[in-house]
């Protein structure tokens, strides 16, 4: 299951990269923000503390309520980290 959502999100934030409607981005935070908090939840029941602390930041970072506005590039850039940061994680498993 980790995998799957780790997959789906790096390809969500790999699509941000191109130019779509505003109501995509809402969509890949509030997706984001699930996924990441699924995420962190299943970290924490394995007790990895760095991966559960890294999801929840995640989880603050996307979530769609008080968003944070770090402008056009500099989202793009923290897509892509994060995008490849999440496969990494699967291909090293």
């Amino acid at each position: 299951m980790n995998t799957y959502i780790k997959v789906v999100l790096a390809l969500l934030l790999g699509l941000c990269l191109f130019d779509m409607p505003y109501g995509f981005y809402q969509l890949v935070r509030f997706l984001a923000m699930i996924g990441f908090g699924i995420l962190a939840f299943q970290a924490n029941e394995q007790e990895k503390q760095t991966e559960t602390i890294v999801y929840v930041a995640l989880v603050v970072l996307f979530q769609p309520l008080l968003k944070i506005s770090l402008g056009r590039e500099l989202w793009n850039i923290v897509d892509a980290v994060v995008a490849i940061g999440l496969v990494v994680t699967v291909v090293r498993k």
